[in-house]
């Protein structure tokens, strides 16, 4: 799941300094679950935003509407009518439903109103935890389920480094070390003898060095 948090509604708001027609686009799908940008949280930056113009003398107009996903055209086409006739769009969506609309409705101005953080999920009520990169070159099955690319500090595939201590990170007392807790996930599969084994380099060809990724599936690409 695609994890965000809120910008604050004063870095919003500055760039809104010049329009009056103003529309929030709330998204219902990832950053509805971490409680960022869905209905609820859309509504309640459109009363704030309301409310801090008002402060300042200023008027302005404000809707608010959520789709269900930003990120897939047929959704975004229910925005059609409130980005029409406004002046200016904030999208509670992740960075991706941001560019989506942008795209679409263009010459329009899109601003996020997001800071899009991480993939991850929920470890306790209203905490969420990194765990994937998308690297694309998963090796989850040789480390017994757990990312060593995003939850070890120094993304190794061959650890533990010299600083874990007591099973924590060197990086902080707080951050269980990834790879004491793979050594324990290995150990209940009975597989540790795995790491014995030297893990070869990286293909990070697959993550960003060759650009923005593309994946196709022949058998539904017609």
């Amino acid at each position: 799941m695609i994890i965000a948090s809120q910008k604050s509604v004063r870095e919003i708001a500055d760039n809104l300094t010049k329009h009056k027609r103003i529309s929030v686009a709330g998204c219902g799908t990832c950053v509805a679950v971490c409680f960022a940008g869905g209905e609820r949280e859309s509504e309640i930056l459109a009363s704030a935003l309301r409310m801090f113009f008002k402060l300042k003398s200023r008027k302005v107009e404000i809707r608010q509407q959520t789709v269900k996903r930003q990120c897939e055209w047929e959704f975004i086409e229910e925005l059609k009518e409130n980005i029409d006739w406004a002046d200016i769009v904030v999208s509670t969506a992740c960075g991706i439903g941001v560019q989506a609309v942008q795209k679409k409705y263009l010459p329009k101005r899109v601003l996020p109103g997001l800071n899009t953080s991480f993939m991850g999920m929920p470890t306790s009520p209203g905490v969420w935890k990194e765990r994937c990169l998308g690297c694309g070159d998963c090796v989850l099955d040789e480390t017994g389920g757990i990312c060593p690319i995003a939850r070890c500090a120094k993304n190794l595939l061959n650890g533990p480094c010299g600083g874990s201590q007591n099973g924590k990170c060197e990086i902080s007392k707080d951050i269980d070390c990834a790879w004491q807790e793979i050594y324990d996930r290995l150990k209940v599969l009975g597989l540790l003898d795995s790491m014995n084994e030297i893990a070869l380099p990286k293909n990070w060809s697959t993550s960003r060095d060759g650009g923005p990724r593309r994946i196709v599936r022949e058998d539904v690409n017609t």
